[in-house]
């Protein structure tokens, strides 16, 4: 069966030519003109993947984003946006967006970003399917004790007193449990399994975004600073360290 697409793009020229060419590249698409239609139909016949224009009349792409997150729904998002600022693409990101292309952007970058985040939700990689979280949040559970270097056993992972669930995609921070989103929780994960390790900026975004972006990409950075804001509470040491010129290493000073 194709993966499916739900493209919602106000601006004509730009649907129909993007909804072709995924069309020829192999998926089943939906194409949509504004953000009412793209919140009905992923509530009618829910996507593997929805790709969202930022600037659309009524209900813009970020909109569309905050209610189906709110609503649990962790299919993968794509936003495809004109603004070039970083504030701009931080505003997607902590809409709930996985990631984004910026206009005029070429198809075969829209068509990598895709397929490195439908590898990322894909059930034969160990990871949940995408769609809405039917399921009630579980109840809190304390962490167990912070362990003095890395470990792992049973998907549980300890490091640098980090604690990580792994099949329940949970962490915690001594006692403190973390509200990560889905590239927060697999961005610690890289760093707590390779803890005391320097990972070059490359290695990073195969490894979490299958493609690497280049020099001049803010995803990394973004994302790194949306972790130390969740890790390091007022007093606690940072454990997320750059490496200027290299990359980011996980270890405490």
């Amino acid at each position: 069966m194709p993966q499916t697409v739900l493209l919602a793009e106000d601006d004509r020229a730009i649907r129909h030519a993007l909804e072709r060419a995924l069309t020829l590249e192999g998926y089943a698409v939906t194409a949509v003109a504004d953000g009412v239609e793209a919140l009905a139909q992923a509530h009618r016949t829910p996507p593997d993947i929805l790709v969202l224009d930022v600037m659309m009349p009524g209900i813009d792409g970020l909109q569309v984003c905050r209610v189906l997150r709110a609503e649990g729904d962790r299919t993968p998002i794509l936003m495809l946006t004109a603004l070039v600022e970083t504030a701009d693409r931080i505003a997607g990101l902590d809409a709930g967006a996985d990631d984004y292309v910026v206009k005029p952007f070429d198809v075969e970058e829209v068509f990598a970003r895709l397929r490195a985040l439908l590898r990322r939700t894909s059930p034969v990689n160990g990871a949940p399917a995408a769609g809405p979280e039917v399921a009630s949040a579980p109840a809190p559970i304390p962490a167990p004790a912070p362990a003095p270097a890395s470990r792992e056993s049973l998907g549980q992972i300890s490091a640098a007193g980090l604690h990580m669930d792994v099949q329940a995609r949970r962490a915690w921070r001594g006692q403190r449990e973390l509200e990560l989103t889905r590239t927060e929780f697999e961005l610690l994960e890289l760093l707590v399994r390779n803890a005391g390790i320097v990972l070059d900026h490359a290695t990073i975004y195969d490894r979490i975004w299958g493609y690497d972006f280049g020099p001049g990409s803010k995803n990394l950075a973004v994302y790194v600073g949306y972790l130390r804001r969740k890790l390091d509470g007022p007093g606690a040491p940072a454990l997320i360290h750059t490496v200027r010129g290299v990359g980011y290493v996980l270890r405490e000073d």
